[in-house]
């Protein structure tokens, strides 16, 4: 089993904040769907239990469309968007990982992801919230 390090991270404001663990190399995405393309959202994809809310969850505002699977949780006060309940991911969270507080000890592999082509590609992520995908 790969080690893993909780490392925190929030939102501009700081009225939400939240920890994930991660191995020190991190695999993440750079999505150019309508909506990571818009926000710069860089995609660290955690399984359920590698991923807690610290504080902040009465200052979180949610928004969906298309589907309605993806959950896109804002903080109400400052409008960032820190993590969210992905559609490929509906079992973890998807941390942005320019919203975290530091970065060093994490080696972080960004790739680039056609979420334009999503149908095509979504299911492409799915095994990235399972805590065997990194053993």
């Amino acid at each position: 089993m790969t080690a893993m390090s909780w490392h925190a991270g929030g939102c501009h404001c700081g009225a939400v904040r939240f920890e994930a663990a991660m191995p020190a190399v991190v695999e993440a995405q750079s999505c150019n769907c309508s909506m990571c393309q818009k926000v710069g959202f860089v995609h660290v994809i955690v399984p359920e239990s590698r991923f807690r809310l610290t504080s902040g969850a009465d200052a979180i505002t949610t928004y969906t469309f298309n589907t309605g699977v993806a959950q896109h949780t804002f903080c109400k006060v400052c409008g960032v968007k820190a993590f969210y309940r992905p559609r490929s991911n509906p079992d973890g969270w998807s941390v942005n990982a320019r919203c975290l507080d530091d970065l060093s000890g994490i080696d972080l592999r960004i790739e680039a992801f056609d979420g334009q082509n999503w149908e095509a590609h979504g299911a492409s992520l799915a095994h990235l919230s399972h805590e065997s995908a990194h053993a």
